[in-house]
This record gives structure tokens, C-alpha cells and sequence, in this order.
């Protein structure tokens, strides 16, 4: 498992599972013969995203960025349209340092999209329970609304089985939500409800941009999903919050990207510090 020190503060991917999306869908109208420069594509076109949560571990806190896809959540028919070709394994990758669900104080929604909550539950006997029965769930209002209520358009993404047996543990905030050196911003965008987390310890920072920024390649802020419900939000959010980073010399974590773990960025865009993913993992 790669890790990371921001200050003093620990950070630590944990094996969420994995999945082949569309790049078409992932860079929206970005033609191809550019974005493939950038990220490898399959011949189905799809490209590898992780769904790998980060354990950020403060000393007093044990936080959960995102949640995985899940283990035993996906029908063989979503499998196949999402490319899924391994599930989650969070709580062994918690085993691996002597910790386990119960342990999880925190976990952090940026949105709640099934690649991001199915994590948050799991079916025994007919029935889904939480899967971190003592962390408070913290999302924005806008979204834990949204994946109440989802439109024609969202409720696709939104699993009633996602929300509905850990309504009780779920905190929400309007604009901003603050714990310790973490801070999560509402900015919408890739959703109406949609945040990214900033972590400044020690007078280091670190930025999860989360889908705004799904992967390094996804840089520019005008390369958007197609998946965006909100593109000229998720530009404008992107192109603040990438301006903020670069001048705090802030490390950028990744929830989806299948080659870093975290960059940092010159000026230019050029990547002049990562963490890679370990391949054979």
C-alpha cells in the first residue's frame, strides 16, 4: 500500500477495486487523438479507474476518503458495463495495518455516486448494513438531497441501498465542513452536490480534487466528463482550485487514477514530484 506524509498526517491507499470506463465519457468532447497521448485506452476504448479509498490518519482520527465499489454489490450485467475486474478489499487492506471498520471515525463523501458509496454497505441475509457502524458519513446538503431524490438523469448513479441504512450516521454542510487539518468545500460540478477536501498540516498541503480532477490527465481544466452534470461548474472549480494548489506547492491525491497516486505541479503542468501506484499490487 502507497503512502504519504502531509505534515503530520498519514495517508494511505487501500485496494477499492477497479473499473473500465468509456474514455470518450471520461474526457467528454476532447478528441481522442489527444486525450490517449495522456492515458493508456483499452480496445474497447474504455480506460483503467480505480475506486481506492484513502485512509488519512491524523492521530486522533482515523478519515476514510471515499468509500470503494464494493464488495458483492454489482450484478454480473453491471460488472460487464463497468469494466469491473476486481472488487473492493478495504477492509483486508485495514487488516494489513492492524485496523478495521469499527476503527473509521470519519468518511468523507465527496459525492455519493455508486462507484464512490457502494462501499458503505453490505447485504446479509436480504438486508444492508453499514459497513463503518461508528464514523460519522460527511457529505454536502446538496448531495445527500440529490441522492434522495435523484432526476431522470442521476438515479442511475444513486442506490437507494447506498444511502438508506446509514441515514443516521450522515453529517452535512452547506459550503464548507471542517475537522482537525481537513477541510471539505462544496463546489458541485461533476455533481450538483459535488466537494473536493483540502488538508494543510505542518505548513504542507495536500488537495483531493476528486472528480473535478479525476486523473493526472484530466489537468486541463477544460477537459471535462462527459459524465459532468454541471461542465462550466467543474471548469470554473477546477481552474481555482488547481491555481490554489499550484501556488501552495500542494500535492494532488487521486481516488481514480490507475498510474499516480498523488503529483505535484509546476506552473507549467509539468508533474515534478508522484507517487505511483505500485503495479503489482
Amino acid at each position: 500500500m502507497e503512502q504519504l506524509k502531509i505534515g503530520s498526517c498519514t495517508f494511505t491507499w487501500l485496494n477499492g477495486g477497479v473499473t473500465h470506463l468509456d474514455g470518450g465519457a471520461m474526457f467528454g468532447v476532447v478528441p481522442k487523438a489527444l486525450w490517449a497521448k495522456k492515458y493508456k485506452v483499452n480496445e474497447k476504448n474504455q480506460i483503467e479507474l480505480r475506486t481506492d479509498p484513502i485512509l488519512i490518519q491524523t492521530g486522533s482520527n482515523n478519515f476514510l476518503v471515499e468509500a470503494g465499489i464494493g464488495n458483492g454489490k454489482l450484478s454480473d450485467k453491471q460488472k460487464r458495463n463497468f469494466g469491473v475486474e476486481e472488487e473492493s478489499k478495504v477492509e483486508d487492506s485495514l487488516g494489513k495495518l492492524g485496523l478495521s471498520a469499527l476503527d473509521i471515525d470519519y468518511v468523507l463523501m465527496t459525492h455519493m455516486h455508486y462507484d464512490h458509496s457502494c462501499g458503505l454497505t453490505r447485504e446479509k441475509e436480504g438486508r444492508y448494513f453499514s459497513v463503518y457502524p461508528n464514523a460519522k458519513i460527511v457529505t454536502s446538503e446538496v448531495e445527500w438531497d440529490e441522492m434522495r431524490n435523484p432526476n431522470i438523469r442521476s438515479r442511475n448513479t444513486y442506490w437507494r441501498e447506498n444511502w438508506e441504512p446509514v441515514q443516521e450516521q450522515v453529517v452535512t454542510f452547506k459550503k464548507e465542513w471542517s475537522e482537525g487539518p481537513l477541510r471539505m468545500i462544496h463546489t458541485g460540478g461533476h455533481s450538483n452536490g459535488h466537494s473536493i477536501l483540502i488538508i494543510e498540516d505542518e505548513g504542507v498541503t495536500a488537495v483531493h480534487m476528486a472528480d473535478l480532477m479525476a486523473t493526472h490527465a484530466h489537468q486541463n481544466p477544460l477537459w471535462v466528463m462527459a459524465y459532468d452534470d454541471y461542465p462550466i461548474d467543474s471548469i470554473q472549480a477546477k481552474k481555482e482550485w488547481l491555481d490554489f494548489g499550484v501556488k501552495r506547492n500542494a500535492w494532488f491525491t487521486f481516488y481514480h487514477d490507475a498510474i499516480y497516486r498523488a503529483i505535484k505541479l509546476k506552473e507549467n503542468g509539468d508533474i515534478q514530484a508522484a507517487v505511483n501506484r505500485e503495479l503489482n499490487k
